[in-house]
């Protein structure tokens, strides 16, 4: 990164059970903010392999912070 200043703004929206999981990763790594915290996450997730690209059939909805298979992550209806 360059330098310590943010020119960009990025906004998102988010589910409470999405929130809820950043803020509990934030504090278990005791983050200052929600946006280090979101920031690091963010940098985790780019530096991992990934295989293949988005189906272009997909919608911005298709993809959240939590998924339905795993039941630890079961979605509130």
């Amino acid at each position: 990164m360059s330098g310590l200043t943010r020119e960009t703004r990025l906004q998102i929206m988010l589910d409470d059970d999405e929130l809820e999981k950043i803020d509990t990763w934030r504090f278990d790594q005791r983050m200052p903010s929600r946006a280090a915290a979101i920031r690091r996450l963010l940098q985790i997730a780019l530096d991992i392999e990934t295989k293949g690209t988005a189906d272009p059939l997909q919608r911005s909805t298709d993809f959240g912070v939590l998924t339905d298979d795993d039941p630890k992550n079961k979605r509130r209806r």
